[in-house]
């Protein structure tokens, strides 16, 4: 049975909803990646360019630090733990969904241990020692095919025999044959028996095509290789292998598919491979489109600098979005998450449960929580559903006064970063100020705060959901029994416990009434 819309992908601790699209952020920990070498090789650069990718809209960071590109310097495991076992321990500690980009089993462990979620493993988990660790552990996998694809090279020209050409294309040929040069191509193989090092050379030499002729028929041009031949290699593969990670004990929901775009694959392979998206999410597993920035995208949209590929790389990362893929591993997360976040809004419309936790303590506390709900509720394509009562709670978080509380409970077709935003310019309608040191928890005129949105986790200093006060917070639980009947048991199942009342700040004192707005 076909299948598009995949549930979840579990990552260790984590269920990562795939109801949307997911983006994955690039974090290269490396002197060489082929097009942010250097920039982020010291830890703390590193840690902060990874919670800037969180706050950009990123789901996953995934943390590497080793190149793979063309031509690529292998690394000792030794020199690449060092290099991102710091990160990612930093990156873990600040609640971040982190992934591990390495085909080496002992950083692999490492980072398991430590708590990673997800090991991207570029050479498909073809190792036993990496298969041995993914399935010792609970963490995500991604497959990924590393290798080429063809027996032949991919661009054919085609002759008539009537053509001059045709004639010296095959004396040509017949000297091709028995020569036996430096320049000669080399074999093509399956991924599991060609080394990582070697296909990327190969893809950087690039091939020749030779010229086929035809004794009768049309004269056009074929733009590109026969998809079944293609397919069959990397479906094949990754299957295997996703079978073999399966028979070791990795669960079946554990595993998404990465086709390897650019390793060891000419342009019109990838091409053909990224058409072929569909055919990919029907095998039943998340599929990856990790197409940013590649060679491929710049000889289909003509930009040459790797670093300028990343409008290319949104036109890609859209295409294979609609044709099913789940996951966008991408360096420009700001601009895919953009794009995506518009894209998906008005292409694939489906509402989610969210609600925001009011807070006022100056002047007409319940007139300042009624006009909130009247803002929010003009959001576009959200709407307010219900309001509990307003709350008196006593003051907690180092604020002097009591506090008027009330939840409201939203329906929204925003992401949840968006949905941040116009919750923010709430605020500042209302007059909501911040001053420097108070940590917002001085006065306000109001607090909206999104504290939990269904199927939607998030890391970063800007956005945390759930919202980490949530566990702790009575005047948020008691206005939510007026919305959900046992919001203790409602979030135990997202995962979530709740303190129980006596272990809770904020008490709540009484109840205010109902708010009209």
């Amino acid at each position: 049975m076909l299948r598009r819309d995949f549930a979840t992908w579990q990552c260790g601790d984590r269920e990562l909803s795939l109801a949307r699209p997911r983006v994955m952020g690039i974090l290269n920990v490396t002197p060489d990646s082929f097009s942010d070498g250097g920039e982020h090789a010291d830890t703390a650069s590193a840690v902060a360019h990874g919670l800037a990718l969180l706050d950009a809209g990123a789901d996953i960071v995934d943390v590497g630090g080793e190149s793979t590109r063309p031509g690529f310097t292998p690394v000792d495991p030794e020199e690449e733990a060092a290099r991102v076992v710091p990160v990612v321990r930093e990156l873990l500690d600040a609640g971040a969904l982190v992934s591990v980009d390495t085909r080496h089993p002992s950083v692999a462990e490492l980072c398991v241990r430590l708590g990673a979620h997800v090991l991207n493993d570029v050479t498909g988990f073809t190792d036993p020692a990496m298969v041995k660790i993914a399935a010792e552990g609970e963490c995500g996998v991604v497959v990924m095919h590393a290798g080429e694809v063809a027996d032949h090279p991919t661009r054919r020209s085609v002759l008539l025999d009537s053509d001059p050409r045709s004639r010296e294309a095959a004396a040509e040929d017949a000297e091709a044959e028995v020569a036996d040069g430096d320049d000669a191509p080399a074999d093509r193989g399956d991924a599991s028996s060609v080394r990582l090092d070697e296909v990327m050379r190969r893809s950087a030499r690039g091939v020749t095509s030779p010229t086929v002729r035809l004794a009768s028929g049309s004269n056009r041009r074929f733009t590109l290789p026969e998809s079944a031949p293609i397919m069959r290699r990397i479906m094949g593969f990754l299957g295997d292998q996703a079978r073999t990670l399966m028979r070791a004990g990795v669960a079946h929901d554990r595993i998404c598919l990465d086709p390897g775009a650019g390793f060891g694959k000419m342009a019109d392979e990838d091409v053909v491979i990224q058409r072929a998206c569909a055919q990919m999410v029907s095998m039943g597993y998340p599929i990856m489109c990790a197409v940013s920035r590649k060679r491929f995208v710049g000889a289909i949209s003509g930009v040459g600098s790797a670093a300028d590929r990343d409008a290319a790389t949104i036109g890609a990362a859209l295409a294979a979005a609609e044709a099913g893929a789940r996951i966008l591993r991408v360096h420009d997360v700001a601009g895919v998450t953009q794009a995506l976040n518009a894209y998906w809004s008005i292409a694939h419309p489906g509402q989610s449960r969210a609600f925001v936790a009011l807070g006022s303590n100056v002047g007409d506390r319940v007139g300042y929580l009624a006009r909130a709900c009247a803002l929010i509720n003009e959001i576009p394509l959200t709407c307010v559903s219900a309001v509990s009562h307003a709350y008196e709670s006593e003051p907690a978080y180092g604020i002097a006064t009591p506090v008027a509380n009330a939840v409201a409970e939203l329906r929204t077709e925003l992401a949840p970063e968006v949905l941040l935003g116009h919750l923010m310019e709430v605020e500042q309608a209302l007059g909501r100020t911040r001053p420097a040191g108070q940590d917002g928890h001085g006065p306000r005129t109001i607090d909206c705060d999104l504290v939990f949105v269904e199927g939607e986790r998030h890391a970063g200093e800007r956005l945390r959901l759930p919202h980490p006060g949530l566990v702790e917070r009575d005047f948020v639980l008691v206005p939510m029994e007026d919305l959900v009947h046992d919001p203790a048991r409602y979030l135990r199942h997202a995962g979530i416990a709740v303190l129980p009342r006596e272990e809770r700040v904020g008490i709540v004192l009484a109840d205010l009434g109902p708010i009209e707005w």
